[in-house]
């Protein structure tokens, strides 16, 4: 299986780096609460795990939205699954029926709900 959660990560942190040293991996690990070793190992896909707090610190650090970097690392937030609880078999609908729809339609309906066009 591919390692797109750490290498995203990797590459995000090492281009922050690139203009920023407070972007190495030592001092990134530090900041997000974990070992360096850690974070090396999750950047190289040999260790998987990272708590959802852990995450949400992580993508802060690295000027990231909290839900990519949990998508990638294969989590749905925990507000998203609450709200998913509520109403699964409707948002698995939703979701399958808007899965294959260009990014400007979702974004339209998104906006039609928001602005209370429904």
């Amino acid at each position: 299986m591919e390692n797109i959660f750490g290498s995203y990560i990797r590459e995000k942190r090492e281009a922050l780096k690139a203009g920023d040293s407070r972007y190495s991996l030592r001092q990134v690990a530090t900041r997000v609460g974990i070992e360096p070793s850690y974070l090396s190992k999750l950047e190289r896909g040999e260790q998987k795990y990272l708590s959802e707090e852990k995450i949400v610190v992580l993508a802060d650090d690295l000027n990231e939205d909290h839900d990519i970097l949990l998508a990638l690392s294969g989590k749905i937030s925990k507000d998203i699954q609450e709200i998913i609880r509520k109403r699964p078999k409707l948002f698995a609908q939703l979701i399958r029926d808007i899965k294959d729809m260009p990014d400007q339609a979702v974004l339209r309906i998104v906006r039609e709900v928001r602005d209370g066009k429904w």
